[in-house]
């Protein structure tokens, strides 16, 4: 194991430990948008500590930004810029049910606006995302 993947595993160990043993959920300053469902976030795990985190939106699907077809690339620059339009740089979320993520490094977690909105919910009901359990994802293009 290389020590790239060790740090990041404990990352995601050290999150889960601070939200399930201190509070229901964690404030994280929003920092740049990547895609419709993914950001990155300044979380404060201590007075001192400060990490930044890969954020994906939990059982949530947007388009990918280098979709298979045409439709589907205009959807999901559609899905980020209205995430972008959401959640701008410097926006304080919380961050709900965090959970280790399938790649390394990041997390997902329910995303809560100030006003109290679920994120992933707003991204679905505009109908540029979907709900996503896991497993295959439904295709975007026709």
């Amino acid at each position: 194991m290389s020590k790239e993947y060790i740090m990041r595993k404990l990352l995601i160990f050290i999150i889960c430990m601070f939200v399930s043993g201190v509070a229901n959920a964690v404030p994280a300053v929003v920092d740049y948008i990547f895609d419709g469902d993914t950001f990155s976030a300044g979380v404060k795990l201590d007075a001192d500590v400060e990490i930044t985190v890969r954020v994906r939106l939990i059982n949530v699907d947007t388009p990918e930004m280098n979709g298979k077809c045409m439709a589907e690339k205009v959807m999901a620059q559609n899905a980020r810029d209205l995430l972008g339009v959401l959640i701008p740089r410097g926006t304080v979320v919380e961050l709900e049910n965090i959970k280790d993520d399938k790649y390394l490094g990041r997390i997902n977690a329910n995303v809560i606006l100030p006003d109290g909105r679920d994120v992933g919910r707003v991204m679905i009901d505009s109908g540029l995302a979907r709900p996503y359990s896991g497993g295959k994802r439904a295709p975007w293009c026709k």
